[in-house]
């Protein structure tokens, strides 16, 4: 087997309600598999042990942890996603944003035609680009 990586997102408790807006909201969305806890198990039954999603190409696997941690996401890690259109951009940024914070609002910033960088509801960060 060929070694690979993925990017891990790691919830409490809203892992599945996460990776199902992940795939509506961006291009190639998919969920490639869903395993949840079960009664007896150390966490909440019906939460989410392992799956696995793709968006725009990427593979992208998550959890709900069944220990609270005394950390979340921050923005010093990010999803960055290269856009085809203007339309795509903004629908996307509108959409990751709400409930969420601009951390760098829509705008030409000399490295690429429009960027932004936002914080979606869930706590993860996201560079959206269009080059």
């Amino acid at each position: 087997m060929a070694a690979s990586a993925s990017p891990f997102l790691m919830f409490e408790g809203r892992a599945e309600e996460a990776l199902s807006f992940y795939v509506a909201t961006l291009p190639g969305g998919k969920v490639h598999s869903v395993v949840h806890w079960e009664t007896g198990s150390p966490a909440k039954p019906g939460t989410v042990m392992l799956a696995t999603f793709e968006i725009a190409g990427l593979k992208v696997m998550c959890s709900d942890s069944p220990v609270a941690h005394k950390f979340t996401f921050t923005p010093s890690s990010s999803l960055f996603v290269t856009l085809d259109t203007e339309d795509d951009l903004r629908r996307i940024a509108d959409a990751l944003g709400a409930g969420g914070e601009v951390l760098m609002p829509l705008n030409n910033y000399g490295f690429s035609r429009l960027f932004t960088w936002v914080a979606d509801r869930f706590g993860v960060s996201w560079q959206l680009n269009l080059p």
